[in-house]
């Protein structure tokens, strides 16, 4: 007989699979009201980002999403072609880049608020039934970033 030890539990019964496909699910409903802004899902975090506190450097947005610094710059550039946001050196520092909203970048904003609405329908829940497993998401994750050495909580 096979040992079970080192056998992983099936996908519905571990918690990792769960969220990931609970995000997926939740960009999938949010993908027709992105394309009607012209965003993909990473474009739309970018600017929520820089909705909250506009003109961040390239590093601040990246921590704020857990990302490199690296993977944002490509999408940063079509970010900047489509007239949404100006990359622009920090007169400070060379090294740095910073980002800021365009007229038009700050104008999504208002457009972009059909999101939230659009996932209280597609799940059916309260907004404080939301808002209560969030944080309690929010907490796991912090927990277990706290545990991770080199690494810190997305802001």
């Amino acid at each position: 007989m096979a040992d079970q030890t080192n056998t992983p539990p099936p996908l519905d019964a571990q918690l990792c699979y769960s969220i990931y496909s609970a995000g997926i699910a939740i960009q999938r409903v949010y993908k027709p009201l992105l394309d009607e802004l012209g965003l993909t899902y990473p474009q739309y975090l970018v600017l929520n980002v820089l909705w909250r506190d506009d003109q961040q450097t390239v590093g601040a947005i990246a921590e704020a999403l857990a990302l490199e610094s690296s993977t944002l710059t490509p999408m940063l550039k079509r970010l900047e072609s489509a007239g949404l946001v100006l990359r622009t050196r920090n007169p400070q520092n060379e090294r740095q880049v910073i980002l800021a909203l365009t007229p038009d970048g700050r104008a999504l904003q208002s457009r972009a608020g059909c999101l939230g609405q659009a996932l209280l329908e597609a799940s059916m829940q309260s907004p404080q039934d939301l808002a209560d497993l969030n944080k309690g998401i929010r907490h796991l994750r912090d927990t277990i970033y706290a545990g991770i050495d080199g690494w810190s909580a997305p802001a």
